[in-house]
């Protein structure tokens, strides 16, 4: 005779096959689910991860963000961009964007470049009115505006924080390190973030992460987690220009 099961323990491994399906991070189907790994019980390293954070940049090795970096109050995307208001004043003007690059150690000529791209890029959408100025400012106070697509999503539509991206970013592309990009999966990471006719983000997104990457590889050329972050919230560009006082520098 062959034994019944008992219907409550069906329907409790239906239960938990439903609960595993709804939580699984592959689809079998979708192999790019496979390829591209996310992290799982990221809420046991950092409280609340897809929190957007208005204040600290933090990931889960650095749950209240950059240590002895002042925020003053500023959205971690107006900590990023204010490096470059040398007067404090709130407005960036493309001579403080040129200083700001030499003061990291691009060279002239490269400076120069970078300050024309980030300004005519950039600072219409930031003024605080419908009429452009011939100065190209950038008011860091609407700098959220200036935000464009196909990026990794680490800043919101209002300049906060999602330290869940971050930790997807190198989850998802670091293959030969775990918390370093090397530049192909740099080229790889900006190319899954490309959105269909994005055209400006897409140039966008290869140029600040070019940028950053020249900035900030080190001797192996692999572009660091740690920099990475630190770049969000700006507290990179004061060390790196720190660290030049007594220093060559990078040069592009």
């Amino acid at each position: 005779m062959t034994p019944t099961k008992d219907p409550s323990s069906e329907a409790m491994e239906e239960k938990v096959d439903a609960s595993r399906e709804a939580m699984s991070t592959v689809a079998r189907k979708a192999p790019i689910t496979i390829e591209r790994k996310v992290p799982e019980n990221l809420d046991t390293k950092l409280p609340k991860p897809y929190m957007p954070r208005a204040l600290v940049a933090p990931d889960a090795e650095n749950v209240n963000g950059t240590w002895g970096h002042k925020h003053n109050d500023m959205s971690v995307l107006q900590q990023h961009a204010s490096f470059f208001d040398i007067d404090n004043d709130g407005i960036i003007y493309p001579w403080e964007t040129f200083k700001g690059f030499r003061a990291l150690g691009f060279n002239v000529v490269s400076s120069f470049i970078f300050t024309i791209i980030l300004h005519v890029a950039m600072s219409y959408s930031t003024l605080p009115t419908w009429l452009p100025s011939p100065m190209l400012p950038i008011y860091i106070r609407n700098i959220h505006r200036a935000k464009h697509g196909s990026d990794s999503g680490s800043y919101d539509t209002e300049g906060r924080f999602v330290p869940a991206n971050l930790e997807l970013m190198f989850s998802k592309y670091a293959r030969q390190v775990p918390d370093k990009l090397s530049m192909r999966e740099l080229w790889h990471m900006t190319q899954a973030n490309s959105v269909a006719y994005d055209f400006f983000g897409w140039a966008a997104s290869k140029f600040e992460w070019g940028v950053l990457y020249i900035l900030a590889k080190d001797e192996q050329g692999f572009l660091s987690k740690e920099a990475v972050r630190r770049c969000f919230d700006g507290s990179l560009f004061e060390y790196c220009a720190k660290m030049r006082n007594g220093a060559t520098g990078k040069m592009a």
